[in-house]
């Protein structure tokens, strides 16, 4: 019976390891901001989805932004990370997903991939939701992001909120080891 207990305590501890936030979360809630974004110094692009703004970083500098965007929506929501990657970039793609009205494939001009299941920055209305992506506007800003962004760049998907909250955590639990 004691082993059964033992094993249920830990599972309880292991449960409360699950709760808290990744290493890469961490890690960034470490990291200073760039100043007036949700974003750390580390990142060379920012979105904010409670915001739809997004930026580009260089040197721990705003390069570009704030510029209007939007993201996932109707249950094909943007993947939040601390830690994504440029893992691919396709200047004039076509989505296997997205199809327009006449059934071809939708164009996604621009195209600079950070995320699994094909989600990317892209020239797209930024008054309509994407199915995950982040649509920037087509003439100016998603060719910017297309052609500064490189293979392995860093890029963060956050909630502003959810930052703040974060970092206010870890500068109470700092003051109190004190």
């Amino acid at each position: 019976m004691a082993g059964v207990v033992l094993g249920l305590s830990a599972l309880a501890g292991a449960g409360e390891a699950f709760a808290t936030e990744s290493a890469a979360a961490a890690a960034a809630h470490r990291t200073p901001l760039v100043a007036g974004t949700p974003c750390t110094i580390t990142a060379k692009s920012c979105v904010d989805l409670e915001s739809q703004k997004a930026w580009l970083f260089k040197d721990g500098k705003i390069l570009r932004g704030p510029v209007s965007i939007s993201s996932g929506g109707n249950g094909q929501e943007t993947p939040i990370g601390h830690s994504l990657r440029v893992y691919r970039k396709e200047k004039d793609h076509k989505s296997q997903e997205s199809r327009q009205p006449n059934g071809q494939p939708s164009p996604m001009p621009y195209s600079v991939f950070f995320a699994d299941g094909g989600i990317a920055f892209h020239g797209g209305d930024p008054d309509r939701s994407s199915g995950g992506c982040i649509h920037l506007d087509p003439k100016d800003d998603a060719q910017a992001w297309f052609d500064y962004l490189q293979i392995g760049d860093q890029v963060q998907v956050v909630r502003a909120s959810e930052e703040r909250k974060a970092r206010a955590g870890k500068a109470g639990a700092k003051d109190s080891d004190d």
